[in-house]
């Protein structure tokens, strides 16, 4: 007997971005984050756009991406709350903490995250990580406070580089602001180090997503989409 081909990273994206259909509730506003998976889940939401309002976007590629296919988009600060927010994560740890901004979109996504009710991680289960970390840990800072910045993560023993376009430049998010990625970190207590390093002089936005955790994450794995409920 011929034992199936595994499913490739594509296909994992592709099945938890269609079982997030599950959680938008009819005639809702549906928060809508940013990345390849997210992808996944915008085109599958196109397919039931008639019976939503339209979707809260987090960042300018996916509100391009959702106008093309016909579904209308909102500011933030059109709506009072969103019953759920479909995100993707960098990692996510067994109690529903994520590490975010690989797309560079953390700021917006942790604004819509704090709109929702819920937040509904889709991922395959290569993000599942027992500790964050691993993934160089984005951070939306001002520009003239990097240098500065850097320094303290590298006293907390990271190491932290400016995010650059393939021109060798600073890359800069849709608020205008510069990246440091910071690697060799080991995330213990997420919600702590989230509080703290949201509190130094130069930071718009950590990538931890403790405060704003997951409730649900919908993991693409070689068995199906497995469910974690936090």
């Amino acid at each position: 007997m011929t034992t199936p081909a595994p499913l490739s990273q594509d296909a994992l994206k592709t099945l938890v971005g269609q079982a997030a259909l599950h959680y938008v509730e009819p005639g809702s506003i549906v928060g809508v984050g940013t990345g390849s998976t997210v992808n996944k889940f915008i085109d599958a939401l196109a397919t039931i756009k008639e019976r939503i309002r339209g979707a809260v976007s987090s960042s300018e590629a996916s509100t391009e991406r959702l106008r093309a296919l016909g579904i209308p988009v909102l500011e933030a600060n059109e709506v009072q709350g969103l019953p759920v927010y479909i995100d993707g994560a960098d990692e996510i740890d067994g109690r529903g903490h994520m590490v975010k901004g690989g797309g560079a979109a953390l700021t917006r996504e942790k604004i819509v995250a704090a709109l929702a009710e819920r937040f509904v991680c889709i991922a395959d289960e290569s993000k599942l990580v027992d500790t964050l970390g691993s993934f160089p840990l984005p951070v939306e800072v001002i520009p003239m406070a990097s240098a500065h910045i850097a320094r303290r993560f590298e006293a907390l023993g990271g190491r932290p580089s400016v995010r650059l376009k393939a021109d060798g430049t600073p890359l800069v998010t849709d608020n205008g602001q510069h990246l440091l990625d910071v690697a060799g970190l080991a995330i213990t207590d997420p919600l702590a180090f989230e509080a703290e390093v949201n509190q130094w002089p130069g930071v718009v936005t950590v990538g931890v997503f403790a405060q704003h955790k997951a409730s649900v994450c919908l993991l693409g794995t070689r068995e199906g989409v497995r469910t974690l409920s936090f």
